[in-house]
C-alpha cells in the first residue's frame, strides 16, 4: 500500500524469482548426463521450462487484473470522499449563510422600538421569508442532484465568479449591517480563485452579522503582483449587541479551502472590530 493509500503493485520480478531458480536446478541435474538419458533429461528441462514460462505469463496477467480492479476501487473511493466533501461544504454554505441571516435579522427586529418599529419589523419578516425560501428551493436542488439516476454528478449551483459580489453583499445588508463592496483592477481572475473569493466573502459577512449584528463592514478584492487579496472589515459590535457565535466549521473549511490554493488566511481582531483577510495566488495561464 502506497503512503497515499493507493494500492500497490506487485513486482513481476516475483514470477521470474520462481522460475529461474527451477530451472537452474534442473540444468544442473542434468549436467554431464549423455545418450537417450540425457536426451530424456534435455526434453523434460525444456517442458518444464515452457510450462513455468507460461505459468508466469499467467500469474503477471492474473496480478496486472487484480491491480487494476484495486487501482480502480480506489480511484472511486478517493471520487466518492471528494464528492462528500464537496456536498459537506456546499451544504455548509447554504445553511450556515441562510440560517444565520434569519437569526441576525430576527434578532435585529426584535430589538426595533419607536414609530418606525413596527414597519422595520414587517419589512424583517419579509426578509426572513425570502432567505427562508430561497433556502428552501436551495435544499431541494440539493436533495435533487443526491437523488440523481446512476450517480452523475451535478454542480448544485453555477459556480460564483467575481460578478456575484454585490448580490452576496447585498443579502448581508438583510440582517442591518451596513456593507460595501470595492472589486479593484484584479485583471485577470482564473476560476477557482473567483469561486474562493465569494466564499470569503460570504463567511466574512456572516461572521460580522454572528458577532457584530448590525455593524459597518467593507469588503476590498485587489490585485498585488501575482495573488489576490480579499478583505472584509467590520467596525465592531454595537453596544449591547450579543455575539451569536457559530461552531467554528465555516473558517475552517475556508483555511481548507484556501490551503489547496497555495494561498494564506489571516483572521482576528482589529481594533474595536474584526479582520479577515485571504491572499490567493491568481497567475493566469497565457
Amino acid at each position: 500500500m502506497a503512503p497515499d493509500g493507493r494500492p500497490a503493485r506487485r513486482s513481476w520480478l516475483t514470477a521470474v524469482a520462481v522460475v529461474v531458480p527451477v530451472i537452474l536446478l534442473l540444468c544442473l541435474t542434468t549436467a554431464g548426463a549423455e545418450g537417450p538419458a540425457g536426451t530424456l533429461l534435455l526434453t523434460l528441462i525444456t517442458a518444464v521450462a515452457v510450462v513455468a514460462s507460461l505459468w508466469a505469463v499467467l500469474r503477471v496477467r492474473h496480478e496486472r487484473r487484480v491491480y487494476e480492479d484495486r487501482l480502480t476501487a480506489w480511484a472511486a473511493e478517493r471520487a466518492a470522499a471528494a464528492e462528500r466533501l464537496r456536498i459537506a461544504r456546499e451544504l455548509h454554505d447554504l445553511v450556515s449563510h441562510g440560517m444565520g441571516l434569519v437569526t441576525v435579522r430576527a434578532a435585529t427586529a426584535a430589538r426595533m422600538t419607536g414609530p418606525t418599529g413596527a414597519t422595520e419589523q414587517a419589512n424583517a419578516l419579509s426578509d426572513i421569508e425570502r432567505i427562508g425560501r430561497q433556502t428552501t428551493a436551495e435544499l431541494r436542488r440539493m436533495l435533487d442532484v443526491l437523488r440523481a439516476p446512476g450517480g452523475e454528478s451535478a454542480p448544485l449551483r453555477p459556480p460564483d465568479t467575481l460578478d456575484a459580489l454585490p448580490e452576496i453583499v447585498r443579502s448581508a445588508t438583510a440582517t442591518g449591517i451596513t456593507a460595501t463592496v470595492d472589486v479593484r483592477n484584479v485583471g485577470q481572475v482564473p476560476p477557482g480563485v473567483q469561486l474562493a473569493v465569494c466564499a470569503i466573502v460570504r463567511e466574512g459577512l456572516s461572521n460580522t452579522a454572528r458577532h457584530a449584528g448590525p455593524t459597518r463592514a467593507h469588503v476590498t478584492v485587489d490585485r498585488d503582483g501575482d495573488a489576490i487579496v480579499v478583505s472584509v472589515r467590520d467596525d465592531g459590535p454595537r453596544p449591547g449587541w450579543r455575539p451569536r457565535p457559530g461552531a467554528g466549521h465555516g473558517l475552517d473549511g475556508l483555511r481548507e479551502r484556501v490551503s489547496m490554493l497555495d494561498g494564506a488566511l489571516h483572521v482576528g481582531p482589529v481594533g474595536p472590530g474584526f479582520h479577515l483577510t485571504a491572499r490567493l495566488p491568481a497567475r493566469c495561464s497565457p
